[in-house]
């Protein structure tokens, strides 16, 4: 008999509606009160809107007090030196001084957009660097150009083992593309190499929601839903042995191919808030206007996204959606009505506000 671990039964936490402007706001005081220059600080914090807005509550400003936390330890520069250390024509290495990462992958998406506009395509990694929240972020950057953004990182902290294995050497490692289109929204894939990334765990939590079976299991193998239990098991990859090898080629594309850490050099830091994480990331951008143009390539995403759109659907199926089409409609509709943020985080910032001395969420 298989046994699952799972959550106590609750009922899930009351959430309040924030508009988008207070949490950015608040996460910029936040970071200032810690000694981020300013503008760094508002850079981090729009991103960090961002992903709220967009849905992605995993990354957004429940990771404030985790980031404050590292910053306050001295996991994190606040004046990092964000350079190039290595470079060609279509490529280069960023070496992120151990700065935020939000800050440290956007300078890579700039140096990227530079390049490709001159050699059509260009790769840009990175290392030193630190969390920068959802991958699709930076994936989406380079579609205001007319340019397709592929991004790869390494996870900062191993929740998944090798298939087969217990010992976590690897973690969620994700992937994401943003691909322009015309008159539709952009397709934007955004998907950790596990079944579920480590963030939504970390939201489940903070709701009082229990995971679904499928995310994780213990070392035993049994299936594992309490999410405040997941530090007894580990997740598993999507696609079973696929999923391990795709973590496995992100992370060397991601991490070794520019220094940064992979394997047990990963330092988790959810537990270790001083060692430097030595992050690594990676953008590849494609120019459409190297491969004939960007009209005929976005007219043709349009009415590919049509097709699949319009498509016949099994029975009970109301649309069949396009990857990225549901974060475009949160982000119009949260930026319109506000976003959800759970009564767990809320009291998390409340304390976080109190301990830095400076107003609170609803009180900027």
């Amino acid at each position: 008999m298989t046994t699952t671990h799972s959550a106590p039964p609750a009922s899930p936490s009351p959430t309040r509606t924030v508009p988008s402007g207070q949490l950015r706001d608040f996460t910029a005081r936040a970071f200032v009160r810690v000694g981020l220059p300013q503008t760094d600080a508002d850079t981090i914090a729009d991103l960090m809107a961002q992903a709220d807005l967009q849905g992605s509550d995993g990354h957004g400003i429940i990771r404030l007090p985790q980031y404050v936390q590292r910053i306050e330890a001295g996991g994190i520069a606040l004046r990092p030196d964000i350079r190039i250390v290595e470079e060609r024509a279509a490529t280069a290495v960023v070496d992120g001084g151990n700065g935020m990462g939000h800050l440290v992958v956007s300078r890579a998406v700039e140096i990227a957009i530079e390049k490709a506009r001159t050699a059509g395509v260009a790769w840009v990694g990175t290392r030193a660097s630190n969390h920068a929240g959802p991958a699709s972020l930076y994936a989406r950057m380079p579609v205001a150009h007319d340019m397709i953004g592929l991004y790869f990182a390494v996870g900062n902290a191993n929740h998944l083992p090798p298939w087969g294995g217990m010992e976590m050497l690897l973690s969620t490692n994700p992937i994401a593309a943003g691909i322009p289109a015309g008159d539709e929204p952009p397709i934007v894939l955004d998907m950790a190499t596990t079944v579920a990334a480590y963030g939504k765990v970390k939201a489940k939590a903070k709701r009082g929601e229990p995971m679904p079976e499928g995310w994780m299991i213990d070392r035993q193998g049994r299936p594992l839903t309490d999410p405040h239990r997941a530090h007894e098991g580990f997740l598993l990859p999507i696609g079973g042995h696929k999923g391990y090898g795709l973590a496995l080629i992100v992370g060397l594309l991601a991490g070794t191919l520019q220094g940064a850490a992979m394997g047990r050099d990963v330092i988790d830091f959810n537990a270790d808030h001083t060692t430097p994480t030595n992050t690594g990331q990676a953008i590849l951008v494609i120019d459409l206007a190297a491969f004939g143009g960007a009209g005929p390539f976005k007219a043709a995403v349009d009415r590919l996204v049509r097709d699949i759109r319009d498509s016949e659907r099994l029975p009970g199926v109301e649309r069949i959606w396009l990857p990225g089409e549901q974060s475009h409609g949160r982000r119009a509709d949260y930026a319109a009505h506000g976003v959800p943020v759970a009564a767990g985080v809320l009291a998390d910032l409340d304390r976080l506000a109190a301990r830095l001395g400076i107003a609170p969420l609803d009180g900027g």
